[in-house]
């Protein structure tokens, strides 16, 4: 038995965007339009959508700062049954939400109804997460509120933000291909589980001062701190001098150091790194962006 082919909309700027649409083009999901951005400075994985959208000629609208009344004239025109927005850090309004029949499918990289919010990524390796997931689910105005379509749990073992993101990806491109199937089938009537919005917690927004290396921290936590921000990110950083350095990855020192005081540089050489006192032990800088080394004996 066949199926009418559901009109989908595609609204996202990032990395993952990219592999999503990508995903449905490839497996021959009707995409009739796709809202994007020509660059951002905002998003650190931004991938530029267009070249895609324009091999399999879907027809684009990107996005500025005040064109709302055109991405709503946009969305119109095209008619979906359904728009997908994964990877788009902007608020779409309730006549956006409104439009579809089958409504707007949003995305996150957690275990909703647990750390709705900014950065899930970020803070769920920052914090030790051991498990985290990949969330689809009906966007309403709340934040990371609506009805979940679609959520599959991810373990957090070894990772840093380059291998979770890739984990996540993997498992959210075969949900995408499952349940836009579904939706096709069954004209947008599928199963739901309904958030309560009284459940969970919200992660705020990260800011600069939260990607700094201070070394009067465990070396759990500047480990952890590192690994959060590592590609496709911004990075961690030591403020020396007047700069700030960009750390991409350490690793835990295992040699004990009493009597130093957090932040001594206790090694420092281009092939072995940089190792650095902690609170409680010591990190090896591994992977950086140090114009000059510091030499044993300076302070971070």
């Amino acid at each position: 038995m066949t199926y009418k082919k559901m009109k989908i909309l595609f609204i996202g700027t990032v990395e993952f965007s990219y592999k999503a649409l990508s995903s449905l083009l490839e497996n021959e999901f009707e995409v009739v339009g796709l809202i994007t951005k020509k660059t951002s400075k905002f998003n650190a994985d931004f991938h530029d959508l267009t070249p895609l959208a324009k091999q399999y000629g879907v027809p684009v609208k990107y996005r500025t700062k005040d064109n709302e009344e055109e991405l709503i004239s946009f969305i119109k025109e095209k008619s979906p049954d359904v728009i997908y927005c994964f990877g788009w850090s902007h608020i779409l309004s309730n006549t956006i939400l409104t439009l579809p029949p089958y409504g707007v499918v949003g995305f996150h990289p957690a275990e909703l109804p647990n750390n709705r919010g900014r950065h899930p990524i970020i803070w769920a390796l920052f914090l030790g997460v051991k498990q985290t997931a990949s969330t689809f689910f009906i966007m309403d105005e709340g934040a990371d509120t609506g009805d979940i379509i679609s959520q599959e749990i991810i373990k957090i073992e070894n990772d840093d933000a380059t291998t979770l993101y890739q984990k996540i990806t993997r498992k959210a491109l075969h949900q995408i291909v499952t349940f836009s199937e579904d939706l096709q089938k069954n004209k947008g009537n599928i199963s739901k589980i309904v958030q309560d919005k009284n459940e969970g917690n919200t992660w705020r927004k990260r800011g600069k001062s939260d990607g700094k290396i201070d070394f009067r921290m465990t070396s759990k936590a500047i480990v952890n701190l590192v690994r959060s921000l590592t590609r496709p990110y911004v990075g961690a950083h030591i403020e020396y001098g007047t700069e700030d350095v960009i750390v991409w990855r350490v690793e835990n020192e295992t040699t004990i150091f009493d009597n130093y005081e957090p932040g001594k540089v206790l090694e420092a050489d281009e092939k072995n790194g940089i190792v650095v006192k902690t609170y409680d032990g010591a990190i090896r800088i591994i992977e950086h962006e140090f114009k000059i080394l510091p030499i044993k004996g300076d302070y971070l």
